[in-house]
C-alpha cells in the first residue's frame, strides 16, 4: 500500500521539524496510551503542569468534536482522569465499533471562532490541489463546495505566497494576515511535497494576533517513499483504521513484506470467523473476498490477505504458519472452519515451490486443524501447477485432512460455493481424447482442440481453408500497424534488467506466434559490461546483445519502440526518465511495484508530454497474440497454448490486476474465439495509462468485437467509460466488472492488495461503479462468478449475427521445453555430473548433512559440530566436538621456523597473495612435517589389532628399518614434555568412553624414551591414536567405517585445517610488518663447489 494515515502526533512532529518557528507556532503535544509512564511524561514535558490543556483520541477518527471526544480547558489532573475514563472504552462510529487506545494532549489555544480557517492539500493524477476556506472548525460543512482551490500541476514550481494570496486568500481582508497565511501555505506545501505527504488537512487553522496555530491535523504519507525520507520521517507507526484491532501477526507479515521482493498482506477482520483465506494475487484476493460476501459469508470472513510476486518457500511457510496460528488459536466453531487456498493462473510464480511452504505449515498444524474441523479447498494454476496440486492432494491424504484440489479447469471462485455449502462439488473438465476430436500438441504441451466450442455457441464456419487463421493473423498485424495499436508482429523491444527467464518467454511466444524475427533485440543493465547473452529461438540458439549504457542500446537498435523495464522500485524512475529521452520509444512497461507516487506522477507527466504510452507501474505487462508479450505476461507456454494466445481472437480486455489478466485469458478462451489484446495497467494509485486509453484503442481496432474491463474499488476512471458509452465514442459491446464489492460490507476500512484499491468516496466504491456502468449500457454480471457466462452470451449473439466469423485453428510451431523446466516438472531425468551428501544450498536454508543452519546455531554446535557434519556426516557428541576444537587449537601454529610457516612467510614477503602463500605452506605437509597422523594411526592400529605387544611392535619396526610415525620430537623430550600433549591427554582420559589404542601408544612411548628421551609420543601421534579410539569406541561408527575414514585421510585433514589458521596468521603478520623480499644470507649457506682439474 502507498498512502497510509499517520497519528496526529506524528504528523505534527514532522511539521514542527520541517516548518520551524518562522510562520507557525510549534506544536507541543504528547502521545499517550495504556503503557504511558505519567511520571516520565511530566518530567519531559513540564508545560503540562502550567497551562490549560486539550485532549482527544489519536486513532484516525474524524469529527471528534461532534462525537464529544475532546476534553477542553482542563488541567493535567482532569485530563488524566478523562483519559482514564475513556481508555479502552468501546464506542461506535458509523458502522465501526472499536476501543479508544491512544490520545494526544496539547496546550489549549484560546481563540474566537472567527479566527478559525481551513486548509487542505491532496494529490491526484496530474496535480496537487490546495484548498483554503476562511472559515473552519467543526461546523465548516462541505468544504469541497465552499473552499477556494488552487491546482499545482505535477512538475510545476511551488506557488509563491503572492500567487497563493491572489488565488486562495481573497476572503481575508487584513493584508498582514493575508501575507502571513500566504507564506505559511507556501512553506506548508513545500513540506507536503518534500516529505511525500499524499493528504493533509488542518481544521481548524487558527490565525490569532499575528501567529498561526495548527490545531487539528489529519495526514497521510506515501509509505513507498520511506527509502527517500527515512532520515526525516524517523520511525513511523501506521495505526489500523478505527474499529479494527491491530494484531501482532499483521505486523509480522508486514515486516516480512518489507524485507521481500514479493507481496505479502494480511488483515484480520474477525478473529472468531470460520472462513479463512490464503489467496495468491492482489486482484484474486479481492475477488475471493467479494464472492464470499456475495454468498452471505461477510460476517464469518475472518481475514483478508494475499501473497504474490513469487514468494520463496520460506516466506510462504511463514505466511501460512501465521495464518494457521490465528485460525487455530481462536475459538472452535460448531460448524467447523474452512480454509480457502485460492488464486488465479500465475504468470511466473512457481506454484509447486510456493505450495511446499504451505504444505510444511499444514503438516506442522495437522492436529490443530483436525481439532478445529477445518476443511480445505484449493484452486490454483500457473507454472508447475500440476506438481503443486499433486503435492496438495497427497498431503491431504497423508495427514487425514478433508482437502479438495482443483486447477484451471475449474472457475477460479467455484471453490467458494463448495466451501460455504452453496454449490455442489464441481466435476473436473476433461480434455477431449483423440476418439472424440483431434488434439494438437506442441512438444510436451497440450493444445486445446480446434473444434472445442463454447457451450451453446453455434457451430463454427469451417468452410474456409486451414490457412485462413494464419492469413488473418498477418492481415490483422498489417492493419494494426496503420492504427493506434501499440504492438505489431514487427515490434521490437529493449529489456532493462537481467531478466533472462522473461526474455526467453518473450522469444518463445514470438516463435509460437510465427513471428519472423525476435521481438527482443537488446537488453540494457548498468551494472555489467557490454556482452552478448545466449537465448533460444525455437530450436536454435541466438545471441542478444546487452549494453551497459541505455544510449548505446537505443542508438544501435533504432527500430526498437518498446522498453520493458524490470528495474527495482528504487531504479525504475531514473531508468524510465532516461528512456523517455529517446524519441524512438513509444511504449514503456514498468513492472516494479511500490514506486513513490510523486515519482510516478512525474513519469506520467513526462510521458504525456512526449506522447509515450506507459503500462504500469505494478504490472505484469500485456499481451497481443501474434505480435508481442511483455515480460512474464501469459505465464508458461502450456498456458499460452491452452488459452490460445498464439493467435488473435475477437476479444480485447484491460485490467488493473496482472494476475487476473491470466485468469481473463482463461475465461475468454473458454467462452469465445480468444484474446485480441490484453493489458494490465497496474495496481498502483496512478497507473501510467487508464482504462479509457486502451478502450479507445480497442474501439479503433476493426477486429475487436468485444471489450472487457476489469476495474476495482477506488478511483473514478470507470466513469469515463460510462461517459464514452453515452456519448457514442464507445460503440462496441462492453463487458465490465469492478472488483471490491465486499468493501461496503466491512465495518472498518480495509486496504486491499493494490495500492489504488481503496475508495475515498461513495462513488469510488465497486458497487457504485458497477451500477453506473450498467446504467450506461455496459453488460455487468451479478458477480465475478457470472463473468464467463455474460461474455459467452454476447459472443454467441455476435457469432449468430455474423459480426464474428470463426476461423479454424492451425497448429503453431513447435517450441521445445527448456531442459531445466522439464526437469522441474519431472518429465525427464539425467545422470548427475557430481554427487554430494554433505551439503545442500538449493533450498531456502543451507543444510549441513541434512541439518538446517539455523538449528546448528540454535544448538550451538560450534566448529567441531560443523566439522562432524561435513566430514563424518554425524552429529557428534559434545565431548567429541570439543576435542576436535582442541586439536585445531593446539595444531594452529608452532612458530615461524617450521617448514610450512617458513614457506608461507617467504611467499608473503615476495608479494604473493594470501591463497598462494597459504598453498606454499600447505604443500610442505607430509611424512616429515605434520602429515604423520594417518600413518601413525595405521601403524599403531595394525599392531594392536594383530596382537603384537608394544616391545614386539618396536622391534619389528626396527628390523624393517621404518620410523614409528607419531614418535619423536626435535625439541621436546621425556624431561621436557610437550604441554599440548599433556592437555589433550588429560581431556581424553577424562572424557572418552575407552582409550585402548592410546594406552597401547603410551606403552610404546615408555620403550622408545628408554632408548632416547626425545622419542616421545608427539602431537601427531597422540591425535592419531585418540581419534582412532573415538571412531572405534563412540558407538557412532562401525569398524569398517572407522577404517575407511582413516584411509581417506581424515586425520591429516585435522592437521591441515588447524595449521592453515597459523599459516594465514603468519601471512597477515608479514603484511602488517611490511616485510620486504626475503633473501637468505650467504653466511648461512655452505657453498660446496666441485673441484676442477687445473
Amino acid at each position: 500500500m502507498s498512502a497510509k494515515g499517520i497519528f496526529e502526533a506524528k504528523g505534527k512532529s514532522l511539521l514542527n521539524a520541517a516548518l520551524g518557528q518562522q510562520y507557525v507556532v510549534p506544536n507541543k503535544c504528547v502521545f499517550v496510551n495504556s503503557q504511558t509512564d505519567w511520571v516520565q511524561v511530566e518530567r519531559e514535558n513540564p508545560w503540562l503542569l502550567t497551562t490549560k490543556l486539550i485532549a482527544k483520541p489519536d486513532q484516525l477518527i474524524k469529527r471528534r468534536g461532534k462525537l464529544g471526544l475532546i476534553k477542553l480547558n482542563a488541567d493535567l489532573t482532569e485530563i488524566r482522569q478523562w483519559i482514564a475514563e475513556k481508555m479502552a472504552s468501546k464506542i461506535q462510529i458509523g458502522k465501526s465499533t472499536g476501543y479508544l487506545k491512544s490520545f494526544i494532549i496539547e496546550p489549549l489555544v484560546p481563540h474566537e471562532q472567527s479566527e478559525e480557517s481551513y486548509v487542505c492539500v491532496y494529490s491526484h493524477r496530474f496535480a496537487d490541489t490546495i484548498l483554503f476556506h476562511h472559515e473552519g472548525g467543526v461546523d465548516v460543512g462541505d468544504v469541497e463546495a465552499k473552499a477556494l482551490k488552487m491546482e499545482v500541476k505535477v512538475g510545476a514550481a511551488v506557488p509563491t505566497a503572492a500567487e497563493i494570496s491572489q488565488t486562495l486568500l481573497v476572503n481575508l481582508t487584513d493584508d498582514s494576515v493575508k501575507s502571513l497565511v500566504g507564506k505559511f501555505i507556501e512553506a506548508l506545501y513545500k513540506v507536503y511535497r518534500h516529505l511525500h505527504f499524499t493528504y493533509m488537512e488542518i481544521n481548524p487553522l487558527v490565525i490569532r494576533e499575528g501567529k498561526i496555530y495548527i490545531l487539528d491535523l489529519a495526514a497521510k504519507l506515501d509509505q513507498c517513499a520511506e527509502y527517500l525520507c527515512k532520515a526525516e520521517w524517523g520511525e513511523v507507526e501506521y495505526p489500523a483504521p478505527f474499529g479494527r484491532e491491530a494484531y501482532p501477526e499483521e505486523a509480522y507479515i508486514q515486516e516480512l513484506d518489507s524485507k521481500s521482493g514479493a507481496s505479502l498482506k494480511l488483515t484480520v477482520l474477525n478473529r472468531e470467523g470460520r472462513i479463512w483465506t490464503m489467496v495468491a494475487g492482489g486482484g484474486a484476493s479481492v475477488i475471493y473476498a467479494d464472492t464470499i460476501c456475495d454468498m452471505g459469508g461477510a460476517s464469518e470472513l475472518a481475514n483478508y490477505g494475499e501473497y504474490s510476486g513469487a514468494p520463496s518457500e520460506t516466506q510462504t511457510y511463514e505466511y501460512a504458519k501465521t495464518l494457521l496460528s490465528l485460525m487455530t488459536s481462536s475459538s472452535k466453531h460448531p460448524d467447523g472452519k474452512v480454509l480457502i487456498i485460492g488464486g488465479g493462473i500465475a504468470n511466473f510464480t512457481n506454484v509447486a515451490a510456493t505450495f511446499k511452504g504451505i504444505v510444511k505449515a499444514l503438516r506442522e498444524y495437522q492436529q490443530l486443524l483436525k481439532d478445529h474441523q477445518v476443511k480445505i479447498y484449493v484452486r490454483r494454476a500457473g507454472p508447475n501447477y500440476q506438481e503443486g496440486l499433486r503435492v496438495m492432494r497427497e498431503v491431504g491424504q497423508t495427514l487425514g485432512l478433508p482437502l479438495e484440489v482443483f486447477g484451471p479447469e475449474t472457475h477460479m471462485t467455484a471453490i467458494v460455493g463448495m466451501a460455504l455449502g452453496k454449490e455442489q462439488r464441481v466435476q473436473r473438465v476433461t480434455v477431449p481424447t483423440a476418439s472424440h476430436h483431434h488434439t494438437h500438441t506442441t512438444a510436451n504441451f497440450l493444445l486445446p482442440d480446434s473444434h472445442d466450442t463454447p457451450q451453446n455457441a453455434p457451430a463454427k464456419n469451417l468452410g474456409s481453408p486451414l490457412s485462413s487463421r494464419k492469413q488473418s493473423m498477418e492481415e490483422g498485424a498489417a492493419k494494426a500497424s496503420s492504427t493506434s495499436s501499440l504492438f505489431t508482429n514487427k515490434t521490437q523491444a529493449i529489456v532493462w534488467g537481467m531478466q533472462n527467464r522473461a526474455v526467453q518467454g518473450m522469444l518463445d511466444f514470438d516463435h509460437v506466434c510465427s513471428r519472423k524475427t525476435p521481438s527482443v533485440v537488446a537488453m540494457t543493465y548498468p551494472l555489467i559490461g557490454d556482452h552478448k547473452q545466449k537465448f533460444y529461438w525455437g530450436h536454435k540458439e541466438i545471441l542478444v546483445p546487452i549494453y551497459k549504457q541505455m544510449a548505446d542500446a537505443m542508438n544501435k537498435h533504432p527500430e526498437a519502440s518498446v522498453l520493458v523495464n524490470f528495474a527495482s522500485l528504487r531504479s525504475a524512475y531514473d531508468s524510465t526518465m532516461e528512456a523517455l529521452q529517446f524519441p524512438q520509444i513509444k511504449c514503456i512497461a514498468i513492472i516494479a511495484e511500490g514506486i513513490p507516487e510523486n515519482k510516478t506522477r512525474e513519469i506520467l507527466r513526462a510521458a504525456h508530454e512526449k506522447g509515450v504510452s506507459i503500462i504500469g507501474p505494478a504490472t505484469v505487462g500485456g499481451i497481443k497474440p501474434g505480435c508481442l508479450k511483455i515480460g512474464n505476461t501469459g505465464g508458461m507456454m502450456d498456458n499460452i497454448l491452452a488459452s490460445k494466445l498464439y493467435r488473435p481472437g475477437s476479444v480485447a480486455y484491460v485490467s488493473r490486476s496482472g494476475g487476473m489478466s491470466n485468469e481473463l485469458n482463461n475465461i475468454i478462451s473458454h467462452n469465445t474465439d480468444g484474446v485480441f489484446e490484453g493489458v494490465a495497467i497496474g495496481g498502483d494509485r496512478y497507473p501510467g495509462s487508464t482504462f479509457m486509453d486502451h478502450v479507445l484503442r480497442y474501439e479503433a481496432e476493426p477486429d475487436v468485437k468485444i471489450i472487457i474491463v476489469l476495474g476495482e474499488v477506488g478511483g473514478r476512471e470507470e466513469y469515463d467509460i460510462c461517459e464514452g458509452i453515452r456519448s457514442g465514442r464507445i460503440t462496441k459491446r462492453m463487458v465490465c466488472w469492478c472488483i471490491g464489492t465486499c468493501a461496503s460490507m466491512f465495518t472498518s476500512d480495509v486496504q486491499f492488495g493494490h495500492a489504488g484499491a481503496s475508495a475515498n468516496a461513495e462513488n469510488e466504491t465497486a458497487a457504485a461503479k458497477n451500477k453506473a456502468l450498467k446504467l450506461a449500457g455496459a453488460a455487468v454480471p451479478d458477480s465475478f462468478n457470472d463473468l464467463g457466462d455474460v461474455i459467452r452470451d454476447i459472443y454467441t449473439e455476435l457469432v449468430g449475427k455474423g459480426d464474428i466469423v470463426e476461423k479454424p485453428e492451425v497448429t503453431p510451431p513447435t517450441v521445445p521445453m527448456d531442459f531445466n523446466w522439464a526437469r522441474e516438472l519431472g518429465l525427464i531425468r539425467k545422470p548427475a555430473s557430481f554427487m554430494t551428501s554433505i551439503c545442500d544450498e538449493r533450498g531456502q536454508e543451507l543444510l549441513y548433512a541434512g541439518i538446517p543452519i539455523t538449528d546448528i546455531f540454535k544448538d550451538d554446535l560450534g566448529i567441531g559440530g560443523v566439522l562432524g557434519l561435513l566430514w563424518f556426516q554425524r552429529r557428534l557428541p559434545a565431548y567429541a566436538t570439543k576435542f576436535i576444537e582442541m586439536i585445531l587449537m593446539v595444531t594452529a601454529d608452532h612458530g615461524p621456523a617450521v617448514s610450512g610457516a617458513h614457506n608461507t612467510i617467504v611467499c608473503a614477503r615476495a608479494g604473493k597473495d594470501l591463497v598462494s602463500s597459504l598453498t606454499s605452506g600447505l604443500l610442505t605437509i607430509g611424512d616429515r612435517f605434520g602429515g604423520a597422523l594417518d600413518d601413525a594411526a595405521k601403524q599403531f592400529s595394525e599392531a594392536l589389532d594383530t596382537g603384537m605387544i608394544p616391545m614386539e611392535f618396536v622391534n619389528s619396526m626396527r628390523k624393517k628399518g621404518q620410523l614409528i610415525m607419531g614418535i619423536g620430537h626435535r625439541v621436546k623430550s621425556i624431561n621436557n614434555p610437550d604441554k599440548r600433549v599433556q592437555i589433550l591427554k588429560e581431556y581424553v582420559k577424562d572424557s572418552f568412553p575407552a582409550t585402548p589404542l592410546l594406552d597401547y601408544a603410551l606403552e610404546v612411548e615408555k620403550i622408545t624414551t628408554s632408548k632416547k628421551p626425545n622419542l616421545i609420543l608427539n602431537v601427531d601421534g597422540f591425535v592419531a591414536v585418540s581419534m582412532v579410539d573415538f571412531l572405534r569406541n563412540s558407538g557412532l561408527f562401525t569398524r569398517e567405517e572407522a577404517t575407511e575414514l582413516i584411509e581417506n585421510g581424515v586425520l591429516n585433514g585435522l592437521f591441515v585445517l588447524g595449521r592453515s589458521m597459523g599459516f594465514i596468521g603468519h601471512y597477515l603478520d608479514q603484511r602488517r610488518l611490511k616485510q620486504g623480499l626475503y633473501r637468505h644470507p650467504w653466511d648461512d649457506i655452505s657453498y660446496v663447489m666441485p673441484e676442477q682439474n687445473m
